[in-house]
């Protein structure tokens, strides 16, 4: 059907101009920016609109309805083909606060900006940047390793706050894949951790085009998928033909009645034209097109070839009348449904609200801990399990688990009725995902866009199998909690592979990630007071296996200081100090034990406890020169990390107590002491400092 013929258009005529209107948008967006991929987009069209006008349950005039099925595009180098879906289906825009404007979330002319300066089409997807985005992709395998959580976070909701006549959740999770993202080991991860836990609103849809970036994926790339998946315990479906509507929508109706497992679609596609007679090498390998060879594709598809972002007549008007008017009574009746919900059970709306909102429930931090000075003390995993205890029976959303390792980082929820999430049984609340730390860091992220409060936990030095997560959580701007233990030499035997050195330093380097290393039990209360009210960022709480001493805090600054990242705990009495000592987590004590014997010594001292660089540097200059003075050059930092950063706090004339080459296996004691972490060290290397600042 030519554009050109104005005849009007029904059923599969429509389909097809529709499907041809994503693909030109696309492939112009691309041509114009003189980058990206217009392939995929091509290829996936017809798995796009089927979904989408056929079986999404979203409102696309109200994109933050919390009943909406999810769409993810994993294969985020794709982007074109969500946003000429948004475009097309007439998504609206949302504010930071999640209110609906009246104003579309993309225009053509946003379309026109694709991945440039500041536009709403970013080269990948972003959460937050552009409305109807359920999460940001671009690092392959990540998109589906967030489906997983989302997946779980949903049936969680489902379990816990669904009541008889009251279906309030009960949606499903679509996500388009790549070859790239089953290559990737986080891919796998996520596959092995959905399929035990028999999760049965998730739907993989995967793009079986043979092709990868390098040339055929056969190249590097030939095992059997479905046997693979069907190996996890998955439901496997197969569409021979992306063009083939009826077989497409047959796939998402088995999806549909399989209420036992995940499915995943099995998708062959030919990227380029759309034909399986035609592929073309430009659009496989993530380039675009070139003029000659777009006009060739636009005369293919009927189109005129010297339209630009044309969006034929009765397009609009197709979408509006079938994802938007479904779409609008789907969350039409839930609201009325939501009204009534709301009157009968108005403690457990209340709960739904607030996390739309990502608010606290009222009076969320009482009952927190106040631990007693001792000498003896205890490991900040431990304060650190029991203040998430009860944080935990305060905030009934808030969950999580750890990759195998919930004793050790004491992220065991152990009060009545916190049970467990595991297949068949979604309404408890601790999650054992495995020795799975790169899916246990997508799926907390997915969580955490489904809006409940997601906590994981991991030895420290093992955030390297999840870095790429946690730093998609911060570029997306979400409060996903790590619980993050064994963060130093002070874990002992394990030995340097287990020891994490550049860990610090690398986690503070990466933007509006929030790391905490807390110095003793009530620094600890403090941290959690200070993670919960956070709505924009990942916070990695970083603890120690062995115990610290619980500082005295009548004759010491009380640990409320712990809010402004970094405080004075102990001062110089009778002047001004000659040095700083400024230490975090585990080595705070040691600078305390400094602090004293210097004092003994009539040197004047200041303790300087810094639990997190990244919210005493948001403080104001002010506040800053108060807890360390300019004029003061006589400092000493000591940390049992990697010595990189701290010049920014010590200054030039400063020293460094620090590590500069991996750990050793042996007791902690022994480790500290041979690495220089000794009271005896840092007041000859405070004394040092004092005497160069004269």
């Amino acid at each position: 059907m030519a554009v050109s013929d104005q005849a009007v258009l029904t059923g599969k005529q429509l389909d097809t101009l529709s499907i041809n209107t994503i693909r030109t948008l696309s492939i112009d967006a691309v041509q114009k920016a003189n980058s990206g991929h217009p392939g995929a987009p091509m290829a996936l069209a017809p798995v796009a609109y089927v979904l989408w006008q056929q079986f999404l349950r979203y409102d696309p005039a109200n994109p933050v309805w919390p009943n909406r099925d999810r769409f993810i595009l994993s294969n985020g180098h794709a982007s074109m083909l969500l946003y000429s879906m948004l475009y097309l289906s007439g998504v609206k825009a949302v504010d930071s606060e999640y209110k609906v404007l009246d104003r579309p979330s993309i225009t053509l002319d946003d379309i026109k900006n694709f991945r440039q300066l500041d536009s709403k089409t970013p080269g990948h997807p972003e959460y937050r940047v552009t409305s109807g985005i359920e999460t940001t992709t671009g690092p392959l395998g990540q998109g589906i390793g967030n489906s997983v959580g989302m997946s779980i976070a949903s049936n969680w909701l489902k379990a816990r706050y669904n009541r008889p006549g009251f279906e309030i959740f009960d949606y499903n999770i679509y996500t388009i894949c790549s070859d790239g993202d089953l290559m990737e080991g986080v891919g796998s991860e996520a596959a092995s951790l959905a399929g035990h836990l028999k999760l049965p609103n998730l739907c993989w849809i995967y793009d079986a085009n043979h092709i990868t970036l390098d040339g055929p994926a056969d190249w590097s790339f030939s095992e059997d998928v479905a046997m693979r998946f069907r190996a996890y315990g998955w439901n496997v479906t197969h569409v021979g033909d992306a063009n083939d509507l009826d077989a497409l929508s047959g796939a998402f109706k088995e999806f549909l009645a399989t209420k036992d497992r995940p499915t995943i679609v099995i998708v062959n596609s030919h990227i380029g034209y759309g034909s399986p007679h035609k592929q073309d090498t430009n659009a496989a390998h993530g380039e675009p097109l070139g003029e000659d060879e777009v006009r060739l594709v636009k005369k293919f598809y009927g189109w005129p070839e010297d339209a630009h972002f044309l969006v034929p007549d009765g397009v609009l008007e197709n979408f509006h009348e079938g994802i938007g008017k479904r779409g609008r009574e789907l969350s039409s009746k839930w609201n009325d449904l939501f009204a009534k919900y709301s009157k009968q059970f108005p403690e457990l709306a209340d709960n739904i609200n607030r996390m739309q909102r990502r608010d606290l429930p009222d009076g969320w931090d009482k009952n927190l801990p106040t631990f007693p000075p001792d000498p003896k003390g205890l490991a900040t995993r431990e304060s650190s399990g029991k203040v998430l205890n009860i944080v935990a029976q305060n905030v009934p959303w808030l969950i999580g688990g750890a990759a195998d390792l919930a004793t050790s980082n004491k992220t065991d929820l152990k009060f009545e009725g916190a049970g467990v999430f595991k297949a068949g049984n979604y309404g408890g609340r601790n999650l054992h995902f495995g020795v799975r730390e790169h899916a246990m860091g997508s799926a907390l992220n997915g969580m955490a866009m489904i809006k409940v409060r997601p906590f994981g936990g991991t030895f420290f030095n093992f955030t390297d199998y999840m870095r790429p997560a946690m730093r998609l959580a911060a570029i997306a701007e979400i409060p996903t909690i790590y619980i993050l233990t064994h963060d130093s030499i002070g874990l002992g035997e394990d030995g340097p592979t287990h020891q994490p050195i550049e860990q610090l330093a690398s986690l503070r380097a990466m933007p509006h990630i929030i790391v905490m290393r807390p110095g003793d039990a009530n620094e600890v209360v403090e941290a959690w007071k200070v993670i919960m009210p956070m709505k924009h960022n990942p916070v990695a709480l970083v603890l120690t296996r062995q115990a610290l001493p619980t500082i005295d805090r009548s004759k010491y600054a009380p640990a409320s200081g712990v809010a402004k990242g970094g405080y004075v705990l102990a001062d110089a009495q009778g002047g001004k100090p000659e040095v700083i000592l400024i230490g975090t987590g585990s080595e705070l004590s040691l600078c305390m034990s400094a602090f004293e014997k210097l004092t003994a010594d009539g040197v004047r001292a200041r303790v300087v406890s810094m639990p997190s660089t990244d919210i005493f540097d948001m403080q104001d200059e002010a506040y800053k020169e108060s807890v360390l003075p300019p004029e003061i050059k006589a400092r000493v930092s000591v940390e049992a990390a990697s010595v990189f950063g701290w010049e920014r706090y010590v200054g030039l004339e400063g020293a460094i107590i620090g590590m500069t080459t991996f750990g050793g296996s042996a007791p902690a004691k022994d480790l500290f002491k041979k690495f220089g972490f000794t009271v005896d060290h840092v007041v000859q290397a405070a004394k040092q400092v004092i005497s160069r600042a004269k």
